[in-house]
């Protein structure tokens, strides 16, 4: 049986890539190959729609010949890691409009794992919070929204005596 490198190693010859594949396991544990070529751009795809399909397709070949194959992450040259960079900074920067100004902020569409990024980046933000609809709603949107601040209780507030 094919190793998910060796699977993707194929896959990418076959598509014309000349890579070098390296594998190894992010925070989470997942599985993931990174790849190494000349013509990342071209692998990576316009906003990581080519990585994303090749991602996607390498999972589905593994799971059809083992339905509990872990999931494999596929990178090209860290894309992912400073993608997730860009959006939670852009974000961030965003988010102090809404902490100036007082307003909400609704963001562009995302995808879930974009979305997810986001929700982590804000969950422990004393000023800012992040709501989205619920997963049955047609757009998957988030929205900026700042805190209002926590009033102390009054048993919180008196020294014991």
């Amino acid at each position: 049986m094919m190793t998910p490198k060796d699977l993707l190693d194929t896959m990418l010859g076959y598509l014309g890539f000349v890579v070098q594949i390296e594998e190894t396991r992010n925070e989470g544990g997942n599985p993931t190959l990174q790849i190494y070529t000349e013509e990342s751009r071209r692998l990576i795809g316009r906003n990581g729609e080519t990585l994303e399909a090749i991602q996607f397709l390498l999972n589905r070949l593994l799971q059809a010949k083992d339905k509990d194959a872990e999931k494999v992450i596929v990178d090209c040259e860290h894309y992912r890691s400073m993608r997730e960079d860009r959006i939670v900074q852009r974000v961030r920067e965003l988010a102090d409009r809404v902490r100036i100004t007082g307003r909400s902020l609704q963001l562009e569409p995302m995808n879930s794992y974009e979305r997810r990024l986001v929700h982590n980046a804000f969950k422990d933000d004393p000023d800012v919070a992040t709501w989205s609809p619920s997963d049955s709603a047609r757009i998957k949107q988030i929205t900026l929204v700042k805190r209002q601040p926590k009033r102390e209780t009054a048993a919180q507030g008196k020294a014991i005596s």
